[in-house]
């Protein structure tokens, strides 16, 4: 019976404390950006984001270490400030914003590196096409606003083939190189507001 009891109540104390650590947190869109850039003509790159999206983290500890980690992407948002190219970005040629109005990141693993280095794996979902990637991340670190929010910053770079997604339009140049390359960069700049 003393058994019993002991294992209860180591039980209810680890159980409360996991609970105690865990925390939910949510995107804070005006102060965030998910951005991307990819080579033009070969020699420069046009950079765009995307001005709606969404997201929720729930963090293990305070290091954010093995957080659970949920975002997606209205892909009819995409901006490169060119109405003509967003236009043929969301025609079936690349994003088919109508038929695939999501972009979603599901996380698999969020570890830490080194420091304030950490590695982010998870499914990508474009397009109907759903792949592992890791991506690079930065805790810039956890503070109090003014209004007492509990606030955390994070900057994510990473890439993706397009054509892994089924993002495959593309004109050649007479000198053999692309109009649009292949490789996506990824670069995100995320802070969190703690919810309370």
């Amino acid at each position: 019976m003393k058994k019993l009891t002991l294992f209860l109540l180591v039980f209810v104390f680890t159980f409360n404390f996991v609970k105690a650590q865990q925390a939910s947190w949510s995107f804070d869109v005006s102060h965030s950006k998910i951005s991307f850039s990819v080579t033009h003509l070969v020699i420069t790159e046009v950079i765009g984001h995307f001005s709606s999206f969404t997201g929720k983290v729930v963090s293990k500890s305070e290091d954010f270490v093995n957080s659970e980690i949920y975002f997606e992407i209205d892909s009819k948002s995409i901006n490169t400030d060119n109405e003509t190219r967003d236009n043929h970005l969301r025609s079936a040629d690349f994003f088919e914003v109508e038929k695939y109005p999501k972009i979603i990141f599901k996380s698999k693993s969020f570890t830490k590196v080194k420091g304030n280095k950490y590695k982010l794996v998870g499914d990508f979902t474009m397009k109907d096409v759903t792949k592992t990637i890791t991506l690079d991340v930065v805790y810039g670190g956890t503070i109090k606003d003014p209004w007492g929010n509990t606030k955390a910053g994070f900057k994510i770079s990473g890439e993706v083939n397009r054509f892994d997604y089924n993002l495959k339009w593309n004109n050649l140049l007479e000198t053999g190189g692309a109009v649009v390359g292949k490789t996506v960069k990824i670069n995100c700049f995320v802070e969190l507001t703690k919810e309370k």
